[in-house]
């Protein structure tokens, strides 16, 4: 861990009248985030296009007195932190443009997965929404999916109890600080998740479980995922908003249906019928839609049948996408080729009939 570099990037988190949006365009002018606390405003102004005004109000020596408060529970702690550069950051949740700038983690956490899903639903989860919970989650087993859900009352929880008893990597997302887990009650499970899995948050140390924090937390719920289940939710509540958001951000969206006489049925039936979630039964199901349901099959005779004719770099990426199903992303990284060039690779591959794309613009070999 950095410390001087860390302490910037916290206080470029607290800034006053400066959100994510501007923030990534204001760095994205300047050699470092140090700059942005260093040079006077007049050279801020010129290098950055933003107003005096704008600038003098970010309040930067109070934000910096913030950040370094944090620095010392942070290390005692061992708390991770994953800014929006990095490659520890979720991948998925950087494609959305209100992505948090920084994250604060504690676990084995491991948000890039090939294959994440977000569960969520009612804090008053009845019989029926357990059963669906139990199902899919066994469904899951084996598969290598990463699972996320809020911590929550109800389905969340139940979600998480359920990867811990199979084994499955969950992540739970908070909407505090991480010196505390709301509620309570769910502390045994949050511990037990430490270990294939953990507790993400926005929030520095400290900060509360304050109503207006978890609409905010649903949208990193929805961004880190390539698709979001809704099972079981009333008319209105946090299941939908992370069901508009991830809606929002192009991701897939799944809801069970119900009776149309329960209550905590009427949220997922109204999703199916206005089309913003397919209709969902099963787990394996789910997995169909997603195409995570094949086996894979060794890959090395297709490969060398069809290197005959494939140009140096098409090879590379062949054999990158040989170790399974990939983000366009890693295997930019892995090949270094520039994203606009793999694009173009993968167009080619995919019209050759070399590999497939899936959702959530992920490539294998066919």
């Amino acid at each position: 861990m950095n410390t001087p570099e860390l302490i910037y990037q916290i206080a470029l988190t607290q800034l006053k009248g400066i959100g994510p949006v501007k923030a990534k365009s204001i760095i994205s002018k300047l050699d470092t985030i140090e700059c942005l606390f260093k040079e006077k405003i007049e050279v801020l102004e010129k290098r950055t296009g933003f107003n005096k005004k704008a600038l003098y109000q970010m309040e930067r020596e109070e934000a910096l007195l913030i950040a370094k408060k944090q620095i010392g529970f942070i290390k005692k702690q061992k708390i991770k932190c994953h800014f929006y550069t990095s490659s520890s950051y979720p991948r998925r949740l950087k494609e959305c443009s209100d992505a948090p700038l920084l994250l604060f983690s504690k676990g084995e956490l491991e948000c890039n997965f090939s294959k994440v899903v977000s569960i969520v639903g009612t804090r008053n989860a009845t019989e029926y929404g357990r059963k669906i919970c139990e199902d899919l989650i066994k469904d899951f087993i084996g598969k290598d999916i990463l699972v996320i859900s809020g911590m929550a009352y109800g389905i969340d929880i139940y979600v998480h109890n359920l990867c811990v008893k199979y084994n499955i990597p969950t992540i739970g997302v908070l909407g505090h600080g991480l010196d505390r887990l709301y509620p309570n009650q769910h502390l045994e499970t949050a511990n037990k998740m430490m270990k294939n899995g953990g507790l993400l948050t926005e929030y520095l140390p400290g900060t509360n479980p304050d109503r207006e924090n978890f609409p905010m937390r649903n949208r990193i719920v929805a961004g880190m995922s390539d698709a979001t289940i809704v099972i079981e939710s009333k008319e209105k509540g946090g299941s939908l908003i992370t069901a508009d958001l991830a809606n929002q951000y192009n991701k897939d969206v799944f809801a069970y249906p119900g009776n149309v006489g329960q209550e905590f049925s009427k949220g997922c039936n109204q999703l199916i019928l206005d089309q913003k979630a397919h209709l969902l039964l099963n787990g394996n199901a789910f997995l169909k839609w997603m195409d995570w349901d094949e086996k894979k099959a060794p890959q090395k005779e297709v490969q060398r049948s069809i290197f005959v004719d494939l140009n140096s770099e098409e090879k590379l990426i062949v054999e990158i996408i040989t170790e399974g199903a990939l983000h366009i992303d890693i295997i930019s990284s892995k090949s270094k080729v520039p994203i606009s060039k793999i694009n173009i690779l993968l167009f080619n591959l995919e019209m050759n009939g070399v590999i497939q794309s899936l959702p959530g613009k992920m490539y294998k070999l066919i």
